[in-house]
């Protein structure tokens, strides 16, 4: 096991033993110990008590967080004709068909977000070996595989993450900057946790929120209440 430094340590020192932090106090933690020198991203993660090698109890899909990621987001869309053109206005950073797949072929993955019109899936398939392990990959659940190409380009670029649950029950999820104010930071995990709470599996037993915790790249995590689900900042918070 990976030894601790002495600062990471008197991190966790700050975090008091067996507490299930609201959110908003733990976003503050949060907040105060990312003392590195970039800026860090703030994150959550979800324990859910479902079973995804069962395909009834796989938990994914989208959300749009209201104050972004904090992140330029890079977006690619295979598309051609009219709705190529679409894509280009909407604000997509490269757009191709053929040409572009041949790109991504050579080897060439630098973007976030990939989205393709269904006609172009025939062409886009082809690429799942190099897209696939990426999380590149277009996908109808997540929106990316659509005619409504604008919308999708316009979400992707102002903060729509993806989410899939992996083989042990957990859930990551990017809530943006440690920089950003923790009300936009709660505002998003408001997002976020209404989402994830909207696609609880019918088939899903027993409790489903096991345990959250935020964190953020560098630090700790602080575990937070899976009790709060509604208003999460506090009326009175300053």
């Amino acid at each position: 096991m990976k030894a601790r430094s002495r600062r990471y340590r008197e991190k966790v020192e700050k975090i008091e033993k067996g507490k299930l932090y609201h959110p908003y106090e733990a976003a503050l933690l949060i907040k105060e110990l990312a003392d590195t020198k970039f800026n860090e991203t703030f994150e959550v993660a979800f324990r859910l008590g479902v079973d995804p090698r069962h395909a009834d109890q796989m938990v994914r899909g989208a959300v749009v967080l209201p104050n972004g990621t904090g992140k330029e987001v890079r977006v690619v869309v295979f598309a051609t004709g009219e709705k190529a053109i679409e894509a280009e206005k909407a604000g997509a950073d490269y757009v191709g068909s053929e040409e572009l797949a041949e790109k991504v072929r050579e080897g060439w993955t630098d973007f976030d977000v990939a989205i393709a019109t269904p006609d172009m899936m025939s062409v886009v398939g082809k690429l799942g070996k190099i897209l696939g392990p990426r999380g590149l990959m277009p996908n109808p659940k997540n929106g990316t595989v659509t005619f409504d190409v604008e919308k999708a380009v316009k979400d992707a670029k102002r903060g729509k993450v993806s989410y899939r649950v992996d083989k042990q029950g957990n859930l990551h999820l990017v809530l943006g900057k440690t920089s950003f104010p923790v009300e936009h930071i709660l505002e998003n995990y408001q997002a976020v946790l209404e989402e994830v709470i909207k696609a609880k599996p019918a088939s899903s037993k027993g409790r489903y929120l096991k345990s959250i915790n935020f964190s953020s790249s560098m630090g700790p995590s602080v575990p937070v209440d899976t009790s709060v689900t509604r208003d999460v900042t506090p009326k009175d918070a300053a």
